[in-house]
């Protein structure tokens, strides 16, 4: 299996607009952070992303990805979703609609922000096209098979709200989590690899901070965690340098193998 990292920053992103601190201005490119996605490979080749962020055909492009199988929804925060017209290229090139997968409210409010990506009676005019998609919902816990990985759902609380975080394979995936409450470890346990929301070094009502994200890695157990959903606060090198063994910050356009 192969994991991309599409975009590894917050709803703000790196550099913020209107910032002129040292990691906005940082010349590491690794500073430079678009929205959270991220694109799972296969080892039969199917691609499964998760979140359409609003920098998604850039993402796509810098990672030289022109086809994908499937899509999987965290939640419908903005951030997340409102690439989610840049599916239409894919879509077009696949003949076919795309298969979308999220919890029921999340697909649901999808559908009724973008009709036209979900409603098969709103057909593009002759020489136009449109997004293409299928909402198919998972509870909590449920499971879908694709390239022969299975995918499962797992809710995880986003302050007030609950999100998905997903397990496919060898590989544990939560972004914008406050907690990872019992349930959610159990689904998870056994990942070789984690990837986690960590926003600043302080607590926050709706994320996972630094620490608590390295406590959550150091109790399930992964080989290698990854921390996603990061600020203009931290510079890649200085988190890099001052994380435990096995845990390190993700950049965008970073590519793992996941045996």
């Amino acid at each position: 299996m192969k994991l991309t990292f599409l975009g590894t920053g917050t709803s703000f992103g790196v550099p913020q607009l209107g910032c002129h601190c040292e990691v906005c201005r940082s010349p590491d490119p690794r500073d430079r952070r678009t929205r959270v996605g991220a694109l799972v490979e296969t080892d039969d080749g199917t691609r499964i992303l998760i979140d359409t962020p609003p920098e998604l055909r850039v993402q796509l492009i810098a990672a030289d990805i022109d086809r994908v199988d499937a899509v999987f929804y965290t939640h419908d925060h903005a951030d997340h979703t409102h690439g989610i017209d840049d599916l239409r290229a894919i879509s077009v090139r696949r003949g076919a609609a795309l298969p979308i997968y999220g919890a029921r409210d999340t697909l649901d409010r999808l559908a009724r922000r973008f009709p036209y990506i979900f409603d098969d009676s709103i057909r593009p005019l002759p020489g136009t096209s449109k997004p293409e998609g299928h909402a198919r919902a998972l509870e909590d816990g449920e499971s879908v098979e694709l390239g022969g990985m299975n995918v499962t759902a797992v809710a995880v609380p986003h302050g007030p709200f609950s999100v998905y975080g997903y397990r496919i394979g060898p590989l544990a995936y939560i972004t914008d989590a406050k907690s990872v409450p019992a349930p959610a470890m159990k689904q998870m346990r056994g990942a070789k690899v984690l990837v986690i929301n960590a926003l600043f070094r302080t607590e926050h009502p709706t994320h996972l901070s630094i620490p608590e994200a390295v406590r959550v890695a150091r109790e399930l157990g992964a080989e290698r965690t990854y921390l996603t959903h990061l600020t203009h606060d931290n510079r890649h090198a200085d988190l890099e340098a001052e994380l435990p063994p096995g845990i390190a910050p993700a950049f965008d356009g970073l590519t793992i193998r996941i045996d």
